[in-house]
């Protein structure tokens, strides 16, 4: 049989290992309830970003339309302008060409006048 001082060192010693025990589950405990905490926070933080992402999202994608549509009136603008620069470098051309062809019956007539 076990000597009874041996068995009450023990009982205190496992009474004393039983409130370690009982603390960590406490700090435990604490820790979880922190994280809990800590997640619910970063949840809503998250759906908060997300809400702003998608937002931003929306806007930019009406942003991006209107500055299409912007583009496609500029590059109709650009088509016509070009479309009437031709026109008119073509005018200009057949005005010089006429130009040239008056001034050269002029240079043959001042020439045969000159001869005769």
């Amino acid at each position: 049989m076990t000597n009874p001082s041996d068995v009450e060192a023990r009982l205190a010693a496992l009474e004393s290992r039983m409130e370690e025990v009982a603390a960590d589950a406490a700090a435990a405990r604490h820790l979880t309830a922190a994280r809990d905490r800590d997640l619910a926070d970063l949840s809503i933080k998250v759906d908060a970003n997300r809400q702003a992402i998608n937002a931003l999202g929306v806007q930019t994608a009406g942003r991006f339309d209107r500055v299409e549509h912007r583009l496609d009136g500029i590059d109709e603008r650009m088509t016509s302008l070009e479309t009437k620069v031709d026109n008119g470098f073509a005018e200009m051309r057949g005005k010089l060409d006429q130009t040239g062809a008056g001034m050269q019956q002029i240079v043959d007539l001042l020439t045969r006048r000159h001869d005769q």
